[in-house]
């Protein structure tokens, strides 16, 4: 494992998924949210998009947490192994809008508000279907491991099942 994608709905869990995959691995982690977004959730212009996601999956060994699915080819195309986290879609929104609730966006800029946007609440409802379509692109890459978890207690089976390099304090 080199090379990794997080994927799945707003709210199931990939940042932190992120973290401790990091963590356990000492695979450096990017957080895609960071390349898209200047501070204050101020959109960069597509070209600085690219330019700084072209960098990333330069990189010789990484973790990428997020979904943006325009790109999702492109960096399964440099993965080796995709997560694609899938658990309930009420627990999704449930996390949602207490992430945005109580501000806990760990990793990314966050612009005050108290209430998960309707946006991103549509994102949750609408994402099975987007999560069968990204599914069907994922499937087709052979060289591609992956791995659906639909739980908490898979996520936590996975990781412990996974070996942590040699010196590596986890």
């Amino acid at each position: 494992m080199r090379r990794v994608l997080i994927v799945g709905s707003p709210g199931a869990g990939k940042s932190t998924l992120a973290q401790k995959l990091a963590a356990r691995t000492g695979l450096p982690l990017i957080h895609l949210d960071d390349l898209y977004w200047n501070p204050g959730w101020v959109k960069v212009e597509a070209a600085v998009w690219q330019q700084r996601l072209a960098e990333a999956l330069a990189q010789e060994r990484w973790i990428l947490d997020g979904n943006f699915s325009t790109t999702l080819r492109e960096r399964a195309l440099h993965a080796d192994q995709v997560v694609f986290l899938r658990p309930p879609r009420l627990l999704c929104l449930w996390r949602a809008f207490w992430r945005e609730r109580l501000n806990l966006r760990p990793h990314a800029r966050h612009d005050g508000a108290k209430w998960p946007s309707r946006a991103l609440l549509q994102d949750i409802w609408q994402f099975p279907p987007q999560a069968q379509r990204q599914w069907e692109e994922l499937a087709r890459l052979p060289h591609l491991k992956v791995t659906v978890l639909r739980s908490d207690a898979e996520i936590r089976a996975w990781l412990r099942q996974l070996p942590t390099p040699a010196g590596h304090k986890t």
